[in-house]
């Protein structure tokens, strides 16, 4: 399939507006730019409750949102990490998705405003999205969740750490139910054919993945180690069943096909959809594409299923 046409005009219209590379400008003008991305997340719909509070992390407080969608006093929850290549977005450019996949599904979904690199390189990042895991657990009657049924997910870098958390979370036997991961960045390898076939003109290009990646691990002391690289674990056996989403034209396919194959050649659970003539980014922009609710509420669904 070709690139959908509402696509299309998407990365047209980004093109002509001549925003400046990640690698090209200061760090502050690039956080800066992130905020017109709002536009194309869409109007967030009503929820029962969304609520803001700090919790304690292993070196800063951290800012969560949560999504409580019903008054449910046991519900089940997705403990949630944002993308952004480690080191750009923020917490309000997912509550048009957040709040329809909380409707949509009936989980409370708690967001954590990670520290980013470079700033706070591997393991920060790493270590605030665990302990954000575990705080909800150690929480779950004041949150009103079953802390039987808790789940990890995130996008892209958020993907990532998801991945991340949930193989700490299987080597320190605590138990999470699914780990959601949408076009995550699990592989530091830019050879695979997605990378070089898709390296450009798709929003999202194989230079800039480089250059997150640097940012994030600053070196390559860590490359092999899986709760910075999720590919490189030796084995994924007993990690929670996972389902994961790609894109056709994102540069990442290549990393969430093989991602994918890895938990199936070990028995993990894996439910694996690619979105035909999408990109990168596009599950969060509900405003830009209506396969971005298609997929919300496909994930709502299968989530479902899994806690019965």
């Amino acid at each position: 399939m070709t690139l959908a046409p509402e696509i299309k005009a998407f990365l047209e219209k980004q093109a002509a507006a001549g925003a400046p590379a990640v690698w090209e400008a200061p760090l502050a003008v690039i956080r800066a730019n992130t905020q017109g991305r709002m536009a194309t997340s869409g109007p967030v719909e009503p929820v029962f409750e969304i609520i803001n509070r700090f919790i304690p992390g292993p070196t800063s407080d951290l800012p969560i949102r949560i999504y409580r969608p019903t008054g449910n006093p046991s519900a089940p929850a997705i403990v949630h990490f944002h993308g952004g290549g480690f080191v750009l977005n923020y917490l309000d450019m997912y509550d048009a998705s957040m709040a329809r996949l909380a409707n949509q599904s009936g989980f409370t979904i708690i967001g954590v405003h990670y520290q980013k690199a470079p700033e706070h390189p591997f393991p920060i990042p790493f270590d605030d999205c665990y302990a954000t895991l575990l705080w909800v657990r150690a929480h779950g009657e004041e949150l009103n969740i079953d802390i039987n049924n808790i789940g990890v997910a995130g996008d892209s870098a958020g993907g990532t750490l998801a991945s991340a958390v949930a193989l700490k979370a299987r080597d320190n036997e605590i138990p999470i139910r699914f780990q959601l991961l949408i076009y995550p960045c699990n592989g530091r390898k830019f050879t695979t054919d997605s990378y070089e076939n898709l390296a450009t003109g798709y929003g999202l290009t194989t230079q800039a993945m480089k250059w997150f990646w640097e940012q994030y691990l600053q070196g390559t002391s860590h490359d092999t180690n899986p709760y910075a690289v999720p590919m490189t674990a030796k084995k994924f056996a007993g990690v929670a069943p996972a389902i994961v989403l790609t894109a056709q034209y994102d540069p990442l396919l290549s990393d969430g096909e093989e991602y994918a194959a890895l938990l199936h050649r070990d028995g993990v659970p894996i439910l694996y959809r690619q979105y035909d003539g999408m990109i990168h980014g596009f599950f969060t922009n509900m405003a830009v594409t209506p396969t971005a609710r298609e997929a919300i509420d496909f994930v709502a669904e299968e989530l479902r299923k899994l806690v019965g």
